[in-house]
């Protein structure tokens, strides 16, 4: 048996997550909501989206979708929006997927507030939450779990994740915001905003820590337990930057599984470390992932070592394409029909699937909490991993305003099972 959810927030974002929830198999029914109609009109007279939607799931607020039938509802809204939205809809007896982050706001304590917030709710309610975060989903991600898996990263030593986003480079960080503020809600956020300014609190970039600190977690199945920042401050009175205390952040992390973390969030610096700006490396004891290149070493017995047979790394690239997990053939061609809609049916057939979207992440966050859902157990991405993502940028931001003091990361538990 399917499930139906709905969409909130039909913007930019929310319209290209749109056409994967519909063709989900799944999916029986699909809803559609946002606060300008023209949105949501566009969507409800669109053909390709009839078979699963009736006429009178159309909604222009939160509280009117609330108040359906529906089993979910995926939110991809404004991202200071996202948490108290998520905690509404299960109260109202929804199952959420939240666009990243779970909230963003210049007041740590404030976002780590929301945290504990939207555990209770999951706790007290019953119902499951997804973070719709797209670098677990990556290849990368994909082919270093199952590395882990499998045991051949041996202890885990060190790791390296960043999100190297530069105000000025190609998705222009200056016309996402405007973008963002243009909107009803935006315009709304900007009245909010000016009261956090009028009280001193400043931002700074590891306020939005997700596509830097979920790969060594999510790979590692491990948390934070203590961090020490530091941060770069604009120094030309950039209005970007403006309340932000920080314009490049910086932290290295001690992990619950004694690794090293080190997460650099930076919008301040063109270019990138490695081969991506979202991008992550880890190194274990006996194997290392690093730039699409595995590397293992076989140790000899430390008992019966032979110096004159000594084994030395062995490692090889790995194309990105072939990382991918497996999606199920129905779902992988429901998907391959759903992003290449003008195609012809024979045309299509003869056609790979090729996941796109934040590295190829989206259908698979898309299979992730349907499937989920319909399935009645925990995302992979559930509100006890995503709060680990989000503690270590608000904790390391206080760290960086501090001068690099020594903090204690919290951690609210695993999911129960």
């Amino acid at each position: 048996m399917g499930i139906s959810l709905g969409l909130v927030g039909l913007g930019s974002f929310g319209s290209a997550f749109a056409p994967l929830f519909k063709s989900h198999p799944l999916v029986d029914r699909i809803a559609f909501c946002d606060r300008e109609p023209e949105r949501v009109k566009k969507f409800a007279e669109d053909i390709f989206y009839q078979d699963k939607f009736q006429a009178d799931d159309v909604y222009d607020s939160l509280d009117e979708i609330c108040r359906s039938d529906l089993d979910a509802l995926v939110v991809i809204t404004q991202p200071w929006l996202h948490a108290p939205q998520c905690i509404q809809a299960m109260e109202s007896g929804k199952n959420v997927y939240s666009a990243v982050p779970i909230i963003k706001l210049p007041d740590g304590d404030e976002i780590l507030d929301w945290c504990d917030r939207l555990v209770e709710a999951c706790e007290q309610t019953g119902m499951k939450y997804m973070l719709g975060e797209t670098t677990c989903y990556r290849p990368q991600a994909m082919f270093c779990r199952k590395k882990a898996e499998q045991g051949a990263f041996g202890d885990f030593v060190y790791a390296e994740g960043e999100y190297c986003h530069d105000v000025d480079s190609r998705c222009n960080l200056r016309q996402v915001q405007h973008s963002r503020t243009s909107s009803m809600s935006g315009k709304e956020w900007l009245r909010i905003k000016e009261k956090y300014r009028k009280r001193g609190a400043l931002d700074g970039p590891m306020h939005y820590p997700t596509h830097s600190t979920s790969g060594p977690v999510w790979v590692m199945k491990t948390h934070a337990e203590k961090v020490n920042a530091y941060g770069f401050a604009n120094n030309n009175s950039d209005p970007f930057f403006e309340n932000n205390a920080f314009s490049n952040e910086f932290a290295l992390f001690r992990m619950a599984n004694g690794a090293a973390v080190r997460i650099a969030e930076m919008r301040e610096a063109p270019g990138k470390l490695g081969k991506g700006s979202e991008m992550f490396r880890i190194m274990g004891t006996q194997g290392s992932f690093a730039e699409d290149r595995w590397v293992e070493i076989k140790r000899p017995d430390p008992e019966n070592v032979d110096l004159n047979n000594l084994p030395s790394p062995e490692g090889y690239d790995v194309d990105p394409e072939d990382m991918f997990d497996s999606l199920p053939e129905d779902v992988e061609n429901a998907f391959k029909r759903a992003m290449n809609r003008d195609v012809d049916e024979r045309d299509l057939q003869n056609m790979d699937f090729t996941p796109l979207g934040h590295g190829g992440s989206h259908p698979y966050l898309v299979h992730e909490f349907v499937d989920a859902i319909a399935s009645e157990r925990q995302p992979a991405i559930n509100i006890w991993e995503a709060v680990r993502y989000m503690a270590m940028g608000v904790t390391a931001h206080k760290s960086a305003l501090n001068g690099g003091e020594t903090l204690q990361v919290p951690d609210w538990g695993n999911a129960p099972q």
